[in-house]
């Protein structure tokens, strides 16, 4: 009698199961039999630079896809494995993958014109698969920015085991990467679909329920399209005359960033070496891919917001205000540079530089170590990393991109954390000039520069001035964190601009800047490098009077940055003025 009531009791639970918690599934099923359901993909939104050009668009495209059903024949799955080029191991993952949807199995997006001629000749017998029509993503003008605007691609299984597209079935096509990452529910759009009645052949007896898709949103970047592609080929011709010249012969990478210092509107953001979004659109081949993955440049690093460098005397600006805002120096007051600092005299200026009794203004437009030593050893190094979290490093920006590196404050802790040993004074020296435990991203430079150009308003960066309805109309202004005065005050800040704007003028360390038709002020800098030669750096903002542009440029093993990422930053300002006469 127990047996029977055991057997019951299976029964019945079986029939829950079945019919209300799988009740839908098994309904789509059934329904399946007649019913074909077919999935209109939309359109991503469009992407435009400040001045409304057309950067990203959509074309016509097609995608192959499994009708659902419980199982395929053999026969049929190695033949559409050998049309599509997709290994057959890969089909039946993507099937197992997708059994829990009733939608059909995206075997292949963005079919190419090749692939899609054999898949018309063999259609007749192919049963039960679809030719779907979605718009394929064109990035019109291939490599340009793509570090800010990104690409997609088709969400992977560790994606969706991730739970990082959830609604998402394998196939999907997400954005992996930039702007088509960090916004990508907003331009993804929402899916349409067709529901038609098909007999036993497939052929569609009637048409039932056809909701049309809904196009993602538009997005306005802050971008000045010019000012991108001139400073682009510039880096670009740059870094290979370095790398002909002898100057440094390794000089293949390198970061440079733009940014409106009255609002933090990124209006160029470069990384070198970069590659073409296109690539990845219809499924990269083993060959990109391996060129990509393997290059000891890392072409897909993000250098303005991913690359943490030390950044070398320009440092000196945190160190500088440091010493002031504790009144631990007076503008005026001269320290003697004897080419080594004596409670260190193993440590001193480059090359072995002397410069005698020097005053602020000197030792930063000359960026002498000795005079920065010696603020250093006044403030120490606690002071130092409290006035760096103030000017914004040790902490992420905030800027509309994934993956942004928060850098490095020097200090007691993380000397103790990461060698497990006690600080010394030689370490304070350091940090005082940017070595050491520093480390920074160029926009996170551009910040810290920012907010000495503007008199202390800190602006949160960003790409995406605005996003747009597929009419044009404003649909929604990103969300950013309101302005706010860093706690420094103006005195030490107009010493900053006093010393950064002889740094420009004769005597200075780039007084090659006197040629432009505007004052600029600016700070050159060297960053140590376990693994080659130094890179060099360069800040600049201007016109001095007014200011409206801020620049970083760094370029890995580069040397000196007068020489290596000064040109590049003295090109950005010169391109323009003469855009404004």
């Amino acid at each position: 009698m127990w047996l029977c009531y055991g057997c019951l009791a299976i029964l019945f639970f079986r029939l829950i199961y079945m019919q209300i918690l799988r009740g839908d599934y098994y309904s789509r099923q059934a329904d399946g039999n007649r019913l074909r359901q077919t999935k209109i993909i939309a359109a991503r939104g469009l992407i435009y630079d400040s001045q409304g050009k057309e950067l990203v668009n959509n074309t016509l495209g097609f995608a192959v896809a499994l009708q659902r059903q419980n199982s395929y024949p053999e026969e049929l799955l190695q033949e559409l494995s050998e049309i599509l080029e997709v290994p057959l191991t890969d089909i039946k993952k993507r099937i197992a993958a997708n059994a829990d949807y009733y939608e059909p199995v995206i075997l292949r997006n963005n079919v190419p014109p090749r692939m899609l001629a054999r898949f018309e000749e063999a259609r007749k017998h192919l049963k039960n698969v679809l030719l779907l029509i979605q718009p394929e993503r064109n990035y019109i003008y291939d490599n340009f920015a793509v570090h800010a605007i990104g690409y997609i691609g088709e969400v992977s299984e560790y994606e969706i085991s991730q739970h990082l597209f959830r609604e998402n079935s394998l196939g999907s096509m997400v954005g992996k990467s930039g702007l088509e990452k960090y916004y990508d529910k907003m331009l993804r759009g929402v899916d349409g679909f067709t529901v038609e009645e098909v007999d036993a052949t497939g052929a569609v007896v009637q048409n039932y329920d056809n909701v049309q898709p809904q196009p993602g949103k538009n997005l306005h970047l802050t971008l000045d399209y010019n000012m991108q592609k001139n400073l682009e080929n510039f880096t670009k011709n740059h870094l290979a005359y370095l790398r002909k010249s002898g100057n440094a012969p390794n000089a293949h990478a390198a970061a440079v960033v733009a940014l409106d210092p009255r609002t933090g509107a990124i209006k160029a953001l470069i990384s070198v070496p970069d590659y073409n979004p296109n690539l990845f659109v219809q499924g990269i081949s083993e060959k990109d891919w391996h060129t990509i993955n393997t290059s000891p440049y890392f072409p897909q690093l993000n250098r303005v917001v991913a690359g943490e460098y030390p950044p070398g005397s320009t440092f000196k600006i945190v160190t500088g205000s440091t010493a002031f805002e504790l009144n631990k120096i007076t503008l005026n007051e001269k320290i003697l540079d004897r080419g080594y600092h004596p409670l260190v005299p193993t440590m001193g200026n480059a090359n072995g530089e002397v410069l005698g009794w020097i005053s602020f203004i000197q030792g930063l437009a000359m960026s002498d170590n000795v005079y920065f030593y010696e603020l250093a050893s006044r403030v120490g190094i606690d002071a130092i990393a409290k006035y760096a979290r103030i000017y914004g490093f040790g902490n992420t920006t905030g800027i509309d991109l994934p993956d942004e590196s928060q850098g490095l404050v020097a200090s007691k802790e993380v000397k103790k954390k990461i060698w497990n040993e006690d600080w010394r004074l030689g370490d304070t020296f350091n940090a005082a000039i940017g070595q050491g435990f520093n480390l920074a991203t160029p926009l996170q430079l551009a910040v810290m520069l920012s907010s000495v150009a503007n008199g202390g308003m800190y602006h949160q960066p960003y790409l995406v001035e605005k996003i747009s309805n597929i009419d044009g109309s404003l649909y929604q202004t990103p969300k950013r964190l309101p302005a706010k005065h860093i706690d420094i005050s103006q005195r030490t800040l107009n010493y900053m601009q006093q010393g950064m704007s002889a740094t420009t003028k004769q005597g200075g360390t780039a007084a090659y800047f006197r040629s432009l038709p505007k004052n600029i002020a600016g700070k050159t800098g060297t960053a140590e490098n376990p693994h080659g030669r130094d890179h060099g750096l360069f800040v600049a903002y201007g016109p001095v009077e007014n200011p409206e542009l801020c620049v970083v440029a760094i370029v890995e093993q580069g040397g000196y940055g007068a020489t290596s990422a000064g040109p590049i930053v003295y090109k950005v300002f010169e391109e323009y003025f003469r855009e404004r006469g």
